[in-house]
């Protein structure tokens, strides 16, 4: 069990997908609710949390 728990931290935790293009940052939540980072290609501040596919 803690494999898949631990798999689930790797792939979902801290991973946020741009609004825009789409591309995925991984950084703490804390500093995207305070916009502090932009997209590495469009340069956008808006993100969304990773949602996980069943």
């Amino acid at each position: 069990m803690a494999k898949l728990i631990a798999t689930h931290n790797r792939l979902f935790k801290n991973v946020f997908l741009c609004k825009r293009c789409g591309i995925k940052v991984r950084v703490e939540s804390k500093k995207i609710l305070d916009r502090k980072v932009s997209c590495r290609r469009c340069g956008k501040k808006d993100f969304r949390a990773m949602k996980k596919v069943q």
